[in-house]
């Protein structure tokens, strides 16, 4: 899947928020990468090679006071390597393209959910994670 594809499918899973989290997103810019640095990876707490789809870079909404402002934008970053892999992985039928459209869109309300401040616990039990 080439990065143009990649990039359709997560505007795609943004755009296809649920109205309740699209009209709570503040300050926050989604973009793409094809994959995390090893900087990143250690910054997160894991090791050189291992597999991070996304992530959240800011304040979460819930950490926000009344002094925030005049800041740049928080930043969702989705990783197109990772979730190419996962997906080839995952993928029974052979639809990647489908098993790559879920798998952004699992990703993409993750760091979301981040954003308005839910921990990993949360996001696991309302199987976002």
């Amino acid at each position: 899947m080439n990065e143009d594809r990649f990039d359709e499918l997560v505007n795609e899973a943004v755009d296809g928020l649920p109205e309740e989290f699209a009209a709570r997103l503040e300050n926050v810019d989604v973009v793409t990468a094809a994959a995390p640095s090893a900087r990143t990876l250690r910054e997160v707490g894991l090791k050189t090679g291992g597999t991070l789809l996304g992530l959240y870079r800011g304040v979460p909404q819930t950490r926000r006071t009344t002094r925030y402002g005049n800041v740049p934008p928080d930043q969702i970053v989705i990783y197109r390597k990772p979730i190419l892999a996962q997906a080839r992985a995952e993928c029974a039928d052979g639809d990647l393209d489908a098993a790559v459209r879920a798998l952004v869109r699992t990703t993409v309300l993750h760091e979301v959910g981040h954003h308005f401040g839910l921990s990993e616990a949360d996001l696991r039990r309302i199987d976002y994670a």
